[in-house]
């Protein structure tokens, strides 16, 4: 057992925070640095559209298949050594881009930036458990996604107006700079716990009792308590299904579609993409007060409506008759903005039920959901544009780019099928709700009338 030292300064504090969420700021900067510069690149590496695909594809799986590692490193090594070799690895692959000759080469670097990208987020994630008190991570977190998605914004804009006007070698040279700079910075200034703090502290969920975590941790074992929790996996289905249509819009489809789809000017396409990250910024706050004031109802209440939310907004965009009016896709980007900041309720998940010498790995297991769905449906969209002819941007449709945008449907109904499922087994696990039984096995008590009080009611759903 031991005990908290006091709390670190907080100028110190903050600083730690502030080049943490720099950092991811940058990674979100690299991660879509294609958005805008889609047809570029396709005309670039005379890509179709599957090809094109590809690039976010590979990127989006090494960044998931790479999450549970990050994770177990996080846990065993700490936020410092891990986000420094994320800012070099996301340096080296940018550097490889901006020189690529063909195709292979800039798939490589996409898999080198993947790599690095996905230890970005969740090292900050840990400085925010590790240095901030408990009470004021949720908000932490929140405001951590959303300072760190504007780097989106220099993706949009800055970023095709530095390729137009020098070239793609200055362009993604340029952002392979910057990551060499916050290679350096990430190494001065990050530490893995406050000062006084020999070792990581965990709060076990279900005891409450405090100990100092040790690199000796039976990480396998940590993996398999997480996954068994089902709040774990509701969190994991809940990261899969809000952010992925997004995630594809902004990363890869969405310029190529309100440009060449839906003819708007590319000043127009980045103004809807603004509006995307923007609306983004300023729901965050309210939906994470949401989901602290109705910690009972956070599936029902916003998981499931801003899913539906999104499927709607999308459908009635396909279903127009002709090019969508602005308004609709106004109100289109506003319906995907909604899906970030409505996945972070799953990282809330795993905070609370997994004690911090597995915490790192938990995020991995939910950060995998998101990433996981997004790099299918930017695939399908893709081979759906290739299976009608659609594949390069002299073939792109309106018609063709509606009937892609609809494999996206599928995963959002196998999002919420298991969103509901887990969401009941969390709650008969935490005893807020009654295992269903057989007929003849039925107990003659009705389900509980009080939900649980205390840390069980935080995930209740």
């Amino acid at each position: 057992m031991t005990t908290l030292p006091p709390p670190a300064r907080p100028w110190r504090l903050w600083l730690v925070w502030g080049v943490g969420v720099a950092a991811y700021m940058l990674s979100v900067t690299n991660r879509t640095s294609l958005a805008a510069v889609g047809v570029d690149a396709a005309v670039r590496f005379d890509a179709d559209a599957s090809t094109l695909s590809m690039f976010a594809v590979i990127q989006l799986f090494v960044y998931g298949a790479m999450q549970i590692p990050v994770g177990i490193l996080l846990d065993r090594f700490g936020a410092r050594p891990i986000i420094t070799a994320g800012m070099f690895l996301m340096a080296i692959g940018q550097l490889v881009m901006a020189f690529a000759p063909d195709v292979g080469t800039a798939i490589f670097a996409r898999m080198l930036l993947g790599a690095g990208d996905a230890a970005i987020f969740p090292s900050v994630l840990r400085v925010v458990a590790v240095w901030f008190p408990e009470k004021r991570a949720p908000f932490m977190v929140q405001l951590t996604g959303i300072v760190g998605q504007s780097g989106q914004l220099l993706a949009i804009l800055p970023m095709a107006a530095l390729l137009h006007a020098t070239s793609w070698t200055v362009a993604f040279g340029s952002l392979a700079g910057l990551g060499v700079l916050f290679t350096v910075l990430t190494f001065a200034v990050i530490r893995n716990r406050p000062p006084g703090l020999a070792a990581d502290v965990s709060v076990d969920t279900a005891t409450g009792a405090m100990h100092a975590v040790t690199s000796s941790a039976d990480l396998r074992k940590g993996f398999r308590e997480s996954w068994a929790h089902p709040a774990t996996r509701l969190a994991f289905w809940s990261h899969f299904t809000t952010p992925f249509s997004g995630t594809a819009f902004m990363l890869l489809w969405g310029f190529p579609f309100l440009t060449v789809g839906e003819g708007l000017s590319p000043a127009m396409a980045s103004l809807i993409f603004t509006i995307y990250v923007v609306a983004g910024m300023l729901v965050g706050p309210v939906i994470g007060a949401l989901s602290s004031r109705h910690p009972m109802r956070r599936s029902r209440m916003l998981v499931l409506p801003i899913v539906a939310i999104q499927m709607a907004a999308w459908l009635a965009v396909i279903a127009w008759p002709d090019s969508a009016p602005l308004w609709l896709l106004f109100v289109l980007a506003l319906a995907l903005s909604l899906g970030g900041p409505a996945s972070m309720i799953g990282f809330d998940h795993a905070r609370t039920y997994n004690p911090r010498h597995r915490l790192s790995t938990a995020t991995g297991i939910v950060n995998v959901g998101g990433f996981l769905a997004a790099l299918l449906a930017i695939l399908l969209i893709g081979i759906a544009m290739d299976a009608q002819g659609a594949g390069t941007p002299d073939t792109y449709t309106l018609e063709a780019f509606r009937l892609a945008f609809l494999t996206q449907v599928p995963l959002w109904l196998l999002g919420a099928g298991f969103v509901i499922f887990e969401r009941r087994r969390t709650r008969v696990h935490l005893g807020l709700e009654q295992p269903r039984t057989r007929r003849g096995d039925r107990r003659t008590t009705g389900p509980l009338d009080e939900p649980m009080l205390g840390e069980k009611d935080e995930e209740g759903s």
